[in-house]
């Protein structure tokens, strides 16, 4: 299976020193990853302007709403929300939802999703 979202991806997703419009103050870790509140996130999501119906589809066009995750500053926290909270329908992070079956079955030691990606570890299913 190919994923649609690389481990490189997932990196490039948590951008040093993003700008956030939301009006509330903006917090660094240590490496000067901005370190978002649990949901707060939602608020910088590209998906969060179009159609909500594009991200739950089937088949081929699953492709095109993984397309609008790629562009999206926030792809490695929506991510991390889908398998912390197991969603089972749509795309979320880039991954469909059987993308994302395979990865919570291959990496069933993992306890929280935000801290392994932001690691920068290795996620097998990817």
């Amino acid at each position: 299976m190919t994923a649609t979202l690389g481990r490189e991806a997932l990196q490039a997703a948590s951008v040093p020193h993003r700008t956030a419009t939301t009006g509330t103050s903006r917090n660094y870790d240590s490496n000067g990853q901005l370190v978002f509140d649990r949901g707060e996130w939602v608020t910088l999501a590209t998906c969060r302007s179009g159609d909500p119906d594009a991200l739950f589809v089937r088949g081929a066009e699953q492709r095109k709403a993984a397309a609008i995750c790629r562009r999206c500053p926030v792809q490695m926290e929506c991510l991390a929300d889908a398998l912390d909270n197991r969603i089972e329908f749509g795309v979320w992070g880039g991954l469909t939802e059987r993308q994302r079956r395979a990865v919570l079955r291959q990496n069933k030691h993992v306890t929280d999703w935000a801290e392994h990606l932001a690691s920068g570890s290795e996620v097998a299913g990817l």
